[in-house]
């Protein structure tokens, strides 16, 4: 008997989960019959590939050696059945869109409203996640782009430039703070970005570069919730330019001031794009080239 898919699968789903029980109710067979056709697997390539004397399920070194091949044959064909389906006119379609947190506020929605403008026929799928975990999705094929910075990046993510983002401190419209400098920055209690963010990463930078122990009140995984914090606190925020021009809110100059960066769109390099990721690869790159300052 030769493996067939549904093998591949099966055993994917017993290493994720190290449990046939759980691996049975996420793939919605009864357990007998995961272990069945897990034992016609090994029997057919003739190798044990789960050890099963422990607490928990894991696979023999043959196994994880196997799993390693079968891994990238369900990608390929995941592309391949993806490349099936992809229509060239763009009358149907479907993007996997993951960016990180900042961008959310400005850049996305419009972005998406120009995408379904020209080509309604397109469904969408957009995900915020840190720019780590956004690469490694990439490299795993669970999306097809990301929207990101420039920094060192995995081996096989390819890096296109799209525009220049400036960071700034913001505070609520009544907060009396006018103007910090690096050293009176010290005593200002900050509500920043946690440290699983990109946008963390260029501000801790900033205040390493100028030696600053900055003061940090309060930290929240979400840009929303840090500009309706800082609208009703004396806490100050750093955010992009783009976002900071909100109704409730204005800037606060900083001297020495924050960077540029640099945004880019991320890929995994040299794998198919769909008509769906090249509609949106060349809407992007129109629309920022119309909007956003170039580096």
């Amino acid at each position: 008997m030769q493996p067939e898919l549904r093998h591949l699968r099966y055993l994917q789903a017993v290493a994720i989960h190290a449990n046939f029980t759980r691996a049975a109710q996420a793939l919605h067979v009864s357990q007998p019959t995961l272990s069945q056709q897990i034992q016609q697997l090994e029997r057919a390539i003739g190798a044990q590939l789960l050890d099963r004397t422990g607490r928990s399920v894991r696979l023999t070194d043959a196994g994880q050696a196997y799993l390693e091949h079968a891994h990238r044959a369900l990608q390929e064909l995941a592309a391949g059945q993806r490349a099936v389906h992809d229509v060239t006119d763009l009358s149907r379609g479907h993007l996997r869109l993951a960016f990180t947190p900042t961008f959310t506020a400005y850049l996305v929605a419009p972005l998406i409203a120009e995408l379904h403008k020209h080509h309604p026929g397109i469904t969408v799928t957009v995900r915020e996640m840190s720019q780590d975990s956004m690469e490694g999705q990439l490299l795993a094929d669970e999306l097809d782009l990301g929207i990101a910075f420039d920094q060192p990046h995995r081996q096989g993510i390819a890096a296109t430039t799209l525009f220049t983002e400036t960071l700034i401190v913001v505070a609520g419209a009544s907060n009396p703070v006018r103007r910090l400098t690096s050293k009176s920055v010290e005593h200002q209690p900050l509500a920043l970005i946690t440290t699983d963010f990109a946008t963390r990463g260029h501000i801790d930078a900033y205040f390493a570069e100028h030696r600053i122990t900055p003061r940090i009140s309060l930290e929240a995984n979400s840009i929303q919730a840090l500009i309706e914090i800082v609208r009703h606190t004396p806490l100050v925020t750093v955010l992009p330019d783009a976002i900071a021009h909100h109704p409730q809110l204005r800037p606060v100059t900083l001297q020495p001031p924050l960077p540029t960066r640099t945004v880019t769109l991320l890929t995994h390099e040299g794998t198919y794009q769909t008509a769906a990721t090249r509609a949106f690869t060349h809407l992007i790159r129109e629309y920022v080239s119309q909007t956003m300052p170039r580096p």
